[in-house]
């Protein structure tokens, strides 16, 4: 495929993803003025953002399997309608029912945006510039964190807190349009096999872990452990579990290709991305730890994490093309080797605010190895798998951010509420970061990455 083709390509996708993950952040400014016309108690305010992550999560397996059968085109054009069929949803709603229903339904449509994303990448662009690639995708994220707030903020000024998710509208139109005639649209199989019970079952497992882990409060984590909300759905996923796993290994076509994971790379993905979920989490706590530490008001405190947004944004681009040119390995070490000082100079909790904000930087480079982790997963499968692969991976750190985040909570509560929690929290996470290190040194090095390659099987 021609070079300007793929660098149009690459726009969509970017677009997309940029709309997707704006989504999340830019939310919590409206929050005050969606009080004003929505009435909602402090349990909705929390599922606004659950409910999207809980159905971005339930949905993905599906959206990306069905990318592998159907093309890359029509399901993520699918996906930017039922998103913004969500986004209408919210904009028009006025009842927290309405509203969490929209967010539920954004979150489906997002499930298809984010992992065809890369799988396309994989489809259109060499083994040679695939890192750039992912690379740019992956500061999706931190260029939506930044931005969020601040396009929030501004339209606020003018309009209702309902404009936020009305101007996905335009945006979702363009995607549709534009890729209808620039996406790939080759059907990855020919006659369609489909495992929905591992598709429900998987949806279930992941929805009853989240939902449980989103009930745990961190002020009294152990006894909320045992409440009804938590315990029966943590069980529950636990049970289902190794049912899934032996479901799949008889199945055809499975949405979880268990045997994929007889990778020692694969698996050392796996075990990373559920780590930097963990880590990644930890980042919403460093403005209660800005607070606790420096006195500073809560929105200020919001602000002083631009240095690891700032870190990531730059530093996501940059670790993806180094792996085009000297292989994953050495990104993932060298990512997580600065992530683990970041963490354990964080743990120091020091009242400097330098020093602090030095440790935010580190921890936004250390962070920015998405790319070189989905890099991976797209050379270790087929064609017919790399969207359903991306699902695999982003539900690995999804669980990771979910697991990390009551983590850090009842951590961070459980040392009298004192800045010291924080100290023990991030010294946990650095402990962590310190064996994925040791673990990474095990990927395979460049020249094996690249004996290796299953790109066009």
């Amino acid at each position: 495929m021609r070079t300007k083709s793929n660098t149009q390509i690459l726009i969509l996708l970017f677009v997309g993803v940029l709309m997707a993950a704006l989504d999340i952040s830019i939310v919590g400014p409206a929050i005050p003025s969606i009080e004003k016309t929505v009435l909602m108690n402090q349990r909705d305010l929390s599922w606004i953002f659950s409910i999207y992550v809980l159905f971005n999560l339930v949905g993905i397996s599906l959206m990306a399997k069905l990318s592998d059968f159907f093309g890359r085109r029509w399901i993520y054009l699918l996906s930017a309608v039922i998103f913004g069929a969500g986004s209408l949803v919210v904009a028009s709603s006025h009842d927290i029912t309405l509203l969490l229903v929209g967010r539920a339904i954004q979150g489906f449509g997002s499930s298809g945006i984010f992992p065809v994303a890369a799988a396309v990448v994989g489809d259109v662009f060499p083994v040679e510039k695939r890192g750039r690639a992912l690379g740019l995708l992956g500061a999706v994220f931190a260029i939506a964190f930044m931005l969020g707030p601040f396009i929030a903020g501004v339209m606020l000024i003018y309009f209702s807190w309902n404009s936020l998710f009305l101007i996905n509208l335009p945006v979702v139109v363009l995607l549709i349009v534009w890729g209808y005639f620039i996406l790939p649209s080759k059907r990855m199989e020919e006659k369609i096999k489909f495992d929905s019970t591992g598709v429900i079952l998987l949806g279930i497992i992941l929805a009853s872990y989240a939902v449980g882990i989103n009930n745990i409060h961190a002020d009294h984590f152990m006894e909320s452990l045992t409440t009804l909300p938590v315990l029966p759905l943590l069980l529950l996923a636990g049970i289902l579990t190794p049912i899934l796993v032996i479901l799949e290994k008889t199945t055809d076509v499975p949405v979880l290709d268990v045997k994929l994971f007889r990778s020692r790379q694969v698996l050392l993905v796996g075990f990373i991305a559920v780590g930097l979920g963990l880590f990644q989490s930890s980042i919403v706590f460093l403005p209660k730890m800005a607070v606790a530490l420096f006195g500073v008001e809560p929105s200020r405190a919001s602000f002083m994490l631009l240095p690891v947004v700032i870190a990531a944004a730059i530093g996501s681009p940059i670790g993806g093309r180094m792996v085009d040119k000297i292989g994953s390995r050495i990104i993932i070490f060298t990512g997580l080797l600065i992530a683990t000082v970041a963490l354990f100079l964080l743990s120091v909790v020091l009242k400097n605010i330098i020093f602090f904000y030095c440790a935010e930087g580190l921890l936004g480079l250390g962070l920015a190895i998405r790319a070189s982790l989905s890099y991976i997963m797209l050379n270790e499968v087929s064609v017919k798998e790399r969207a359903s692969t991306q699902a695999v991976l982003l539900i690995f750190i999804s669980l990771g951010q979910l697991t990390g985040s009551a983590l850090v909570g009842a951590l961070t509560s459980s040392v009298n509420k004192d800045v010291s929690g924080f100290g023990l929290a991030f010294l946990v996470m650095g402990i962590l970061s310190f064996f994925l290190v040791i673990a990474s040194f095990f990927l395979r090095s460049r020249k094996k990455e690249l004996e290796s390659h299953k790109i066009e099987g």
